[in-house]
């Protein structure tokens, strides 16, 4: 049995006034060209929680400063053998406070606000495309816990565990 390692991450879903969501064009792997929610590795070697992830990651990415009362924990998504590489369990946190401008290209790729509806057209991770932007846009300030078993060849069979629908669809 292959062994695989188990990465743990933070996705920061940020708006701005418009209601338009902040995405990152990847230039990096995973999703290399691909856009998709801000955010990065939990430090687990220094014992870094969730929030204290996302936290960092919302400044050294785009400069804001963030505490645990500013997120709302929108989501947790494990996926099973992710392009079979890894497994990745993933904090899905919306920020409250909305962002006023575009940040700066990145050394992790470029960003844009894009309306829902603009979105149907992006190049998007399939797996967000399939299950984790529906389950976000349902569960929007409510929560979710949904796993996915990534298959070769591109089949992903998703498990919804936990549902609390939101206020907003």
């Amino acid at each position: 049995m292959l062994t695989l390692p188990h990465k743990i991450a933070t996705l920061l879903y940020v708006f701005n006034e418009a209601d338009d969501v902040l995405l990152l064009q990847r230039a990096q792997e995973p999703n290399l060209g691909l856009w998709s929610p801000p955010g990065g590795k939990l430090k687990a070697e220094l014992g870094e929680s969730p929030y204290a992830c996302a936290g960092r990651e919302a400044f050294e990415e785009f400069g804001l400063r963030l505490g645990p009362s500013d997120l709302h924990l929108t989501g947790i998504v494990s996926e099973h053998g992710f392009l079979g590489t890894a497994h990745w369990l993933m904090f899905l946190f919306e920020v409250k406070l909305p962002l006023v401008e575009l940040p700066p290209p990145h050394r992790e790729g470029q960003f844009g606000f894009f309306s829902r509806a603009a979105l149907e057209d992006l190049a998007l991770p399939a797996t967000d495309r399939e299950q984790i932007w529906p389950l976000f846009w349902q569960h929007r300030r409510g929560f979710f816990s949904a796993h996915c078993h990534c298959h070769a060849g591109g089949t992903n069979i998703w498990t919804v565990e936990e549902s609390r629908p939101g206020n907003l669809s």
